[in-house]
């Protein structure tokens, strides 16, 4: 041992690196600032004489501090969505706009299939597949040989791919049809994101048909809105929502997840043809969300 300690400078330099590993396996930038404090706590009064790279050993620590805050979690905040980060009742100590520009950043469809995960296969995917951190050095973290962590890592990239293919039959099956509803599930996230009120209409058939469940608004009823200027405003008055809302593979289909933190909220299906988007369903029942395979989108 040479006494050698951490310096502040030095754990700046991995802070960027630290907070995204956090963020990560946490799905809330706040929770990943709180994980990365513990960790300059514990890394502040360590001994590193014997550690020859300290970005790893540090990159381990927090994924420790990480899984242990994911292990301790006993229920799951089911707040409103105005509270969740999409309205003025922001979650405490996150900052919205930064958390929506980080989500954007990893991919929101990411941070769902993450957040469905067991803490011991999201530690697993995190650290080797997202930060090229070597199975030998994850495995003493979930006390799991490095085969079984090898194991737990590709379960995890399985779910993150999907393996439900879209409904035979379907327009969104087609290899023809898939660049074209992919463009469109874009393009109407854009518009909407962007407040583009004529873009929007522009995508829309004029016929178009909105479903949205009794879970969505609430409302004791199901709603349904139809005609492509009632459905553009009604979107525009979503784009707090949509900066927390990115496309996904939804069984198989090009649809979009609105998902503060990492968690699941909404599912939008589209129906797309050459007349434009000409249904929107959309899908807040907890039950119905958890039947839907949610997969990351190739690049």
């Amino acid at each position: 041992m040479t006494g050698r300690i951490l310096s502040p400078e030095r754990f700046e330099a991995d802070r960027p690196r630290l907070r995204a590993v956090a963020h990560r396996m946490l799905g809330s930038l706040a929770e990943a600032d709180d994980a990365v404090q513990e960790t300059w706590l514990r890394a502040s009064a360590a001994d590193l004489g014997e550690v020859e790279n300290v970005t790893a050993w540090l990159t381990t620590v927090v994924g420790r501090v990480s899984l242990n805050m994911l292990r301790s979690r006993r229920t799951r905040r089911e707040e409103p969505l105005e509270a969740a980060g999409l309205g003025a009742g922001a979650e405490p100590g996150g900052d919205p706009e930064e958390e929506a520009l980080l989500a954007d950043s990893v991919g929101v469809a990411l941070l769902v299939v993450l957040d469905s995960l067991g803490p011991d296969e999201r530690l697993a995917f995190v650290l080797h597949d997202l930060f090229a951190v070597p199975f030998d050095a994850i495995a003493p973290l979930i006390d799991r040989t490095p085969a079984t962590t090898r194991q737990l890592a590709s379960r995890a990239r399985r779910r993150v791919k999907g393996t439900t293919p879209a409904p035979a039959g379907s327009q969104a099956a087609s290899a023809a049809d898939a660049p074209r509803q992919r463009q469109a599930v874009e393009a109407f996230l854009a518009a909407t994101r962007g407040g583009d009120f004529e873009a929007l209409l522009a995508l829309l058939h004029p016929n178009v048909v909105l479903t949205a469940d009794r879970f969505v608004v609430p409302t004791p009823e199901p709603v349904e809105v139809v005609g492509a200027r009632t459905v553009a405003q009604g979107a525009m008055t979503a784009a707090g929502r949509a900066r927390f809302t990115g496309p996904a593979l939804l069984d198989g289909r090009v649809g979009l997840v609105l998902a503060p933190h990492g968690r699941l909220r909404l599912a939008l299906l589209l129906t797309v043809t050459d007349e434009g988007i000409t249904r929107i369903e959309i899908i807040a029942d907890r039950d119905r969300l958890a039947g839907i395979e949610v997969a990351v989108l190739d690049d």
